[in-house]
């Protein structure tokens, strides 16, 4: 089977972001979180359409990754989430890049997120 040429795929944003919490949380309780608070506020269909995933978090910072055409209502269901685990929580966006190594770099400098 042929890859799909670059112009064919489906375009992605990185969202860097900082875990503000009461406690600390681990990987799996932010994407479920996450995609919890995404799935009440926009709906099945439309949190589906901004496929959102968590690529890495470490040290209360991390990535997310979403489809280029749904960044602010990524950025929306990520501001309704209000808490993890039932303690007090929200993610700040730090910022959105087009590439993880450029929301690395810029928002994410000496976090240990990707880092080699």
């Amino acid at each position: 089977m042929k890859r799909l040429l670059p112009s064919l795929r489906a375009k992605k944003r990185y969202l860097a972001f900082e875990l503000i919490s009461e406690e600390p949380a681990s990987r799996s309780d932010i994407v479920k979180e996450v995609m919890s608070s995404a799935s009440s506020l926009l709906g099945d269909v439309t949190t589906s359409d901004c496929d959102i995933r968590v690529l890495g978090f470490e040290n209360g910072k991390g990535i997310i990754q979403c489809s280029h055409t749904k960044v602010k209502q990524t950025r929306a269901s990520l501001a309704a989430l209000t808490r993890i685990n039932g303690k007090r929580a929200t993610l700040h966006v730090l910022g959105v890049s087009g590439t993880v190594k450029r929301a690395t770099e810029k928002f994410l400098q000496d976090e240990g997120v990707f880092s080699s």
